[in-house]
């Protein structure tokens, strides 16, 4: 009875407002267009890559830590899409950089077996001990120079001992990729961390910094028809209080206030719209 009288009632508030005008079609393709994903070139992941060229060179293991939000994930997959895999008729293919992500409570099985899908070869069956013959086996025929590991947290705390012995076995780079708990996580077994200790915070945007990215973002991100200003003074103490800094969060809140001021029939962000959105991720 009580489910029937809300159903009654939702009805009722429903017939009364109305139903929601749809959305044009070219205002439907604006909001396509800034839901979508954009790789704009900054200079904060041009240095992590020039770091991680430095690693992959000597061939030292790492660690890339961060706060969630902070664009490592887009950086470091962009850093593998640089170093594109090459193939010569008749041999293996040459994969200069492995970018994987494994599963939820990693066991050492599932990160060989992740490692030889990514590589494209067949998965074999076998002990624990065959599979990961056959991992190295395959990282070494495709000479593998940097194995980079995201969301390296999601690995069994006993798995972290076959990371190290990839690093120790074939002398490439391992590079972990994680929030600071990770830094908890391989803390517990002090061969791991010696083997890890070098590491790139991949940190927050502040000042000039942020002013540059907040600018590039409105001309090569938002792309609205008017210029919303949004390097401003005022417009930039609004952001750096929503953000922190964090570049992930300030993606999230200019494309939503975009999309807004958009619904709204404006043709950029007002400051209005700015400070409605950016209220909600404070």
């Amino acid at each position: 009875m009580g489910k029937t009288n809300a159903n009654t009632e939702a009805e009722n508030v429903a017939q009364q407002l109305g139903n929601i005008d749809r959305v044009g079609a070219d205002l439907k393709a604006e909001i396509e267009r800034l839901r979508g994903r954009s790789l704009v070139q900054l200079e904060q992941v041009k240095k992590l890559h020039d770091w991680l060229e430095g690693k992959r060179h000597s061939r030292q293991s790492c660690r890339v830590v961060g706060e969630s939000r902070t664009g490592k994930t887009m950086s470091c997959n962009a850093y593998r899409l640089r170093h594109k895999p090459t193939q010569e008729v008749g041999k293996p293919p040459s994969v200069p950089v492995v970018y994987i992500q494994p599963p939820q409570e990693c066991p050492a099985r599932e990160l060989f077996r992740t490692i030889i899908e990514h590589l494209k070869y067949k998965m074999v069956k076998g002990t624990v001990g065959e599979i990961r013959s056959r991992s190295l086996q395959v990282l070494k025929r495709c000479g593998v120079e940097m194995l980079i590991i995201d969301e390296a947290d999601r690995l069994k705390p006993k798995t972290f001992a076959d990371v190290r012995d990839i690093f120790d076995q074939l002398g490439i780079s391992v590079v972990l990729v994680e929030t600071d708990h990770l830094d908890t996580v391989i803390k517990r077994d002090e061969q791991v961390y010696n083997r890890f200790r070098a590491c790139y915070r991949f940190g927050k945007l502040s000042g000039k910094e942020f002013q540059e990215t907040v600018d590039l973002w409105e001309k090569k991100v938002l792309q609205l028809p008017v210029a919303s200003n949004l390097s401003s003074k005022s417009t930039l103490k609004i952001l750096g209080e929503a953000t922190g800094g964090y570049i992930g969060l300030l993606d999230m809140i200019l494309r939503e206030a975009a999309i807004r001021a958009l619904q709204k029939g404006l043709g950029k962000i007002d400051k209005e719209t700015l400070e409605e959105v950016a209220g909600e991720y404070r």
